[in-house]
């Protein structure tokens, strides 16, 4: 796979998709469930009240931002 000019290692790819399935493992229901909720409200917390709510009564997500700026 190609990426800015570089190939990836396959090492270390293979290494990646390894540690999400251990860490899924070791994790509890619960603690999967909290960072759920974390992410949840660290997203919150990049939008205004106003919008939240908007977005909220549509029953969808706030939209993605754009890459390099606000």
């Amino acid at each position: 796979m190609m990426c800015g000019g570089m190939m990836k290692n396959p090492n270390a790819v293979a290494l990646g998709k390894r540690g999400g399935k251990a860490r899924t493992k070791k994790t509890t229901a619960e603690q999967r469930k909290e960072w759920a909720r974390l992410g949840g409200l660290a997203r919150a917390a990049k939008h205004p009240k106003k919008n939240l709510s908007r977005w909220a009564k549509l029953g969808g997500r706030p939209p993605k931002r754009k890459k390099g700026g606000r």
